[in-house]
């Protein structure tokens, strides 16, 4: 067991005009199974970059005898086209493949899968030969950055079950029923402080929600202090101001029993006035300045709102014995066939004999492991909507059956993929017809700060990013919302902002999301594929 200490630090990137960290310090054991807290773009990443060695330009101290390890690992290139049995000690060097092989059983995942290219594992597969690689090792303290996005419901419960039995880690993630699942302490990124506590996140919320409650408070008592006090003080300074206009001068008529011997009496009356001015004037500032430092890490996410257009039909999609396949026949490319293929392409069936619909003010979500169809669902949908320049064409998807969508449907879409994003803000709204100026208020309001506005999108952070998908999104009016693994990468804030938002405003949505706190509180219907 050791400690990892933090004194003083302070970093930003070369060229930024804004502090990642300033002033931070803390202490955590080596032993905790420690969960990573913080708004997107706060720095958790750039923290674990910075015990890693790779950031080297930063002031203050980084303390510890541990070594660490971090989760994902680089794939080059190169390696993608190799089996992992074969460059896995480029990630962790002397792993042995025993080891590996023994977590991956605990991972629910045959030995094969080592010795297969790369390239052709799925996400879950991915992700759990990168986790058995890196609990291979002994003594290495574990940074495990966001393991479960883009991983589907039965991964993610292999994943939690699996860092259930760990420790000696930390790990940032947005899904509160992983950490719930799986820390006992956490580590928390506030909006000007840093505190370490323990416990798992409800607990933590908990807390926080009555510390805030405390707070707030504490604040209205300070606000009637000050006020008393600034009344107490007009009073004194119109006192000592009438006292020291008499110091001088005086009518023997009216003030017949008052002598030249006063004016010393009067000067020292009116000084201790002024000294007390003074002293309840020092007692404003401090109460001001406690007041301040009361609320300067309470959450106030501000109401979002949104404006969803009504169809006039009630079911917006149907589908009736449909099914999707991808071939590799160029001959069939954008071809609808009859199910039963008579042709000689050779097809992979990615599901059939679907049936589904979605009516109006309904909010579906698709369930079901990765590769069983959603987002190619999601595309052909997308294809028949006046909106399909928005959907990733795919040249080989063939179908069968009926899938029928609403004349005139209007349709706002999240995709899950955020690699095209470049550029300015101020490009990104005028390409895609925003309103700059209520793009950028959303963006506020889900908290991205406004020195961001300055910086070009692919420096953004991914969840910073995924704001960004998710504000144009919410200002185009449409009948139907179509979001595609949304909260990839959202930090736990602005997650329980945008359920806050659709529990308001009830649109019409059709969504693939493995979140499941937020599904539990946003669906009306669960739809397994």
């Amino acid at each position: 067991m050791a400690q990892i200490s933090v004194s003083n630090l302070t970093f930003c990137y070369e060229g930024s005009f804004d502090n990642i960290f300033e002033n931070v310090s803390f202490m955590i054991d080596t032993d905790w199974k420690l969960g990573f807290i913080g708004r997107n773009g706060k720095g958790k990443t750039t923290f674990l970059n910075l015990l890693m060695g790779n950031q080297k330009e930063y002031q203050g101290h980084i303390s510890t005898s541990t070594v660490f390890d971090y989760f994902p690992y680089r794939v080059t290139e190169q390696q993608k086209e190799q089996c992992c049995a074969d460059f896995m000690e480029e990630w962790k060097t002397d792993c042995e493949l025993w080891r590996i092989i023994c977590e991956l059983e605990k991972l629910h995942l045959e030995a094969d899968v080592l010795y297969r290219p790369f390239r052709t594992l799925s996400h879950g597969e991915r992700t759990k030969v990168m986790l058995a690689v890196l609990f291979s090792g002994e003594n290495d303290f574990l940074l495990i950055d966001e393991p479960t996005n883009h991983l589907d419901q039965e991964s993610r419960e292999v994943v939690k079950a699996y860092l259930q039995q760990k420790k000696g880690f930390i790990l940032v993630s947005h899904d509160r029923d992983l950490l719930d699942a799986c820390i006992d302490h956490v580590l928390v990124l506030n909006r000007c402080t840093i505190e370490v506590q323990s416990g798992n996140f409800s607990s933590w919320w908990e807390n926080k929600n009555r510390m805030d409650a405390f707070h707030e408070a504490e604040n209205e008592k300070h606000k009637k202090e000050i006020r008393r006090l600034n009344k107490a003080a007009e009073r004194t300074h119109e006192w000592a101001d009438k006292s020291e206009r008499t110091k001088i001068g005086f009518d023997p008529v009216k003030e017949n029993d008052r002598s030249i011997g006063a004016r010393s009496y009067i000067g020292a009356k009116t000084k201790k006035m002024q000294s007390r001015r003074m002293q309840m004037e020092k007692r404003i500032a401090d109460e001001i300045e406690q007041k301040e430092g009361l609320l300067q890490d309470i959450e106030r996410p501000v109401d979002l709102k949104l404006m969803p257009m009504r169809h006039h039909k009630e079911v917006l999609i149907a589908a009736r014995d449909y099914g999707i396949a991808y071939c590799t026949s160029p001959d069939s490319a954008g071809v609808r066939v009859e199910k039963e293929s008579t042709g000689s392409e050779n097809c992979t069936e990615i599901f059939q004999d679907f049936n589904f619909e979605l009516r109006r003010g309904e909010r579906v979500f698709l369930h079901g492991e990765n590769g069983c169809g959603k987002s190619s669902l999601i595309k052909a949908i997308l294809a028949r909507c006046a909106d399909d320049r928005r959907a990733d064409k795919v040249s080989a998807m063939r179908e069968s059956g009926t899938l029928t969508t609403a004349s005139g449907l209007i349709v706002s879409y999240i995709n899950q993929d955020t690699s095209y994003l470049h550029g300015s803000l101020k490009e990104y709204s005028r390409q895609n017809n925003l309103d700059e100026s209520l793009f950028l208020a959303i963006l506020r309001q889900l908290d991205l700060e406004r020195v961001q506005f300055a910086k070009n999108m692919e420096d953004y952070s991914e969840g910073q990013k995924k704001k960004v998908l998710i504000a144009a999104s919410l200002l185009k009016q449409a009948h139907l919302y179509i979001w595609d693994e949304p909260l990839n990468y959202i930090d736990i804030f602005s997650r329980m902002q945008i359920e806050d938002l659709l529990l308001t405003y009830q649109p019409t949505m059709l969504v693939v999301e493995h979140d499941v706190r937020f599904r539990e509180k946003i669906a009306t219907r669960v739809v397994e594929m």
